[in-house]
């Protein structure tokens, strides 16, 4: 019998969880450990901070699933990864032994690299649901006394389609309480161009998402840094291609998010061959750590490089379809590897995203995720609002029912022309 500790049970991890017991052996034992007993659907979060969903509509208790699983549940964050010793220790004082482990913790939010930065300091966020409830009351608050938006993603972001989301859902709200015409709206990036999106783009992004901003009148400023953030005001710092400081600029604000930039965990911090310096985790092509064999790794967790160079530092995003694909390859690997096999499948790695825009919005589809690529897609419609939305309840439902991989998905990915999983074999 083997030990198979899952650590993390979020997007990736819950899933995780379940593709593992459906492909190890009936015997073998897995455990998930998790700092929250319950799932929150994270693409739901620009909803809630408009007042469009409550927590209740987009959490899960993932208990009594895993319970039905034959899934041990530990919700108890971790102190600290021992992979010397093949141990978690978690803050109770517990330990918990494992034969391999998967890394699927997401990422820690570093909004203390910016001064004034945050839900503890001045600009809101909607990274996590109680970021985003707090972001509710802030808005309604705003909606009062309306003035000027900033919204955007500071310098070392990796997730720049929620910012987007954000922006035009906010437009679709304040025009829907009548007072879009008393809100300047700006949108300030980190990255190259508006619509690159840590990937360089993808099919015509940056048309589709300039038009947009034109068209609802949303002013955008590229390449740039946010210095310091005070009450109602932010420092942005306007770079040049070679790197050298363009202008500086204060921006007043009534209401401001900003996506932050991300890093590795503290649990995670400093393991010399497990994680690199920012503490995202080394894996090779078949989601294995080099060093520890019996460690593997899925998510936004997971050390990637970045696409191009940029004048502003720009971290490449981990699509959910990404990480499905993550986390499908290392379920087959971890089965192999616990059956005397060896590992021998890689994650398609590509990015399906739907950015919904609060009545219309953009799909895109890049195959590989990493340019160059065999598909280069993206469109605009209505249909995005309504295929997101229908997303969200297929998720849910999946999540609930702790099933891996449903007729719809695979119906889904079949009509799209997409592989999950493509295995690749060495040699």
């Amino acid at each position: 019998m083997a030990h198979i500790v899952v650590l993390g049970a979020g997007l990736g991890g819950a899933i995780m969880a379940y593709e593992l017991r459906e492909q190890v052996r009936k015997e073998d034992k897995i455990t998930v450990i998790t700092k929250d007993p319950h799932y929150h659907f994270v693409p739901s979060n620009p909803w809630v901070a408009v007042g469009w969903r409550s927590r209740k509509e987009i959490t899960v208790d993932l208990a009594p699933t895993m319970k039905k699983k034959n899934i041990d549940f530990i919700p108890v964050a971790a102190e600290k990864l021992h992979p010397e010793e093949n141990r978690v220790e978690l803050v109770n004082g517990q330990s918990v032994s494992y034969d391999y482990i998967v890394i699927a913790t997401g990422p820690e939010l570093a909004f203390d690299e910016i001064e004034g930065f945050g839900p503890d300091g001045f600009t809101q966020s909607i990274c996590h649901i109680d970021h985003a409830e707090d972001a509710r009351v802030a808005f309604e608050r705003f909606c009062e006394n309306p003035g000027p938006i900033i919204i955007g993603a500071v310098q070392g972001a990796s997730c720049y389609g929620p910012a987007y989301e954000f922006t035009f859902i906010l437009d679709t709200a304040l025009r829907k309480a009548k007072i879009r015409d008393k809100v300047p709206m700006t949108f300030i990036t980190s990255e190259p161009y508006v619509g690159h999106l840590g990937l360089d783009g993808v099919g015509d992004t940056k048309g589709l998402l300039e038009s947009n901003m034109r068209e609802k009148h949303i002013k955008y400023m590229t390449s740039c840094r946010v210095k310091k953030v005070e009450d109602g005001k932010m420092i942005v710092e306007e770079i040049n291609d070679d790197g050298s400081v363009k202008a500086e600029k204060e921006m007043p604000f009534g209401y401001a998010m900003m996506l932050p930039a991300f890093r590795g965990i503290k649990p995670l911090m400093g393991l010399e061959g497990l994680v690199n310096p920012r503490g995202f985790v080394i894996v090779d092509q078949h989601q294995q750590n080099p060093k520890y064999k019996n460690v593997f790794a899925v998510g936004v967790c997971v050390a990637i490089p970045p696409v191009v160079p940029t004048p502003v530092p720009c971290g490449v995003p981990k699509t959910g379809f990404m990480i499905e694909s993550m986390v499908t390859a290392t379920a087959h690997n971890v089965g192999r590897i616990v059956r005397g096999l060896e590992a021998d499948e890689v994650g398609t790695w590509n990015a399906v995203c739907l950015a919904d825009f609060g009545d219309q919005g953009i799909a895109f589809v890049a195959q590989p995720q990493i340019p160059p690529r065999n598909v280069n897609w993206s469109a605009q419609g209505k249909w995005v609002h309504w295929a997101k939305e229908g997303f969200e309840r297929y998720f849910m439902h999946k999540l609930r029912r702790g099933t891996s991989e449903t007729f719809y998905e695979k119906a889904a990915m079949k009509a799209l022309g997409i592989d999950k999983l493509k295995a690749v074999k060495k040699g």
